[in-house]
């Protein structure tokens, strides 16, 4: 637990996920930079102060008005064996009633990418959902182009349920995705 959200910590093998806090600013604005062209094709637009210090506490404090509220959820990825931050998964738009849903979105820094970091931050997370959560269906989008992320996503046990066009603004266009999702019901492999 920490003292700024009251959220657990997901922990697996390799790597835990935790909500994050003001002190991890540095080491996400490092990740971010040295990661920013890999990961602008497949973002929102960045703000002009997207890796700023003052621009990190926004978000964190959008992302604990959303916890607070229900409607979203933020974790960063940190390995195991040198708390070293790696990426990010985030569920967002919750909805409760006959729903019982979220979208989920990651990240990854580039020279994280392709060791497994994803996939077992997905289970982990997954895992949360279903169970602490109490979610019913989880719903990911990516882009046609995407090839790796789509591969993550079917890997991890999501299904392929559509193509949405012009679905979300993504590098300021607006741009087909592919759409994906899981059910508390679905088999799902463990990743370590």
């Amino acid at each position: 637990m920490t003292s700024e959200d009251a959220r657990p910590v997901l922990r697996g093998p390799r790597f835990h996920l935790r909500p994050p806090i003001s002190s991890d600013w540095r080491m996400w604005a490092e990740v971010r930079a040295e990661s920013r062209d890999f990961l602008e094709q497949w973002e929102p637009t960045w703000p002009a102060d997207a890796l700023s210090r003052l621009g990190f506490r926004r978000r964190i404090r959008l992302y604990q008005r959303d916890a607070r509220a229900d409607q979203a959820y933020a974790f960063f990825i940190f390995s195991n064996a040198d708390n070293q931050l790696m990426g990010g998964i985030t569920f967002s738009n919750v909805r409760r009633g006959v729903t019982q849903s979220a979208s989920a979105g990651y990240w990854v820094g580039r020279r994280f990418a392709r060791q497994g970091v994803m996939a077992a931050a997905i289970s982990l997370s997954i895992e949360w959902a279903f169970g602490d959560m109490g979610l019913h269906r989880v719903e990911a989008a990516c882009l046609p182009g995407n090839r790796p992320s789509a591969d993550l996503l079917r890997k991890c046990g999501f299904t392929e349920e559509g193509y949405a066009r012009r679905y979300l603004r993504i590098n300021g266009r607006w741009q087909d995705h592919l759409l994906f999702a899981i059910l508390d019901s679905d088999p799902r492999p463990a990743f370590d």
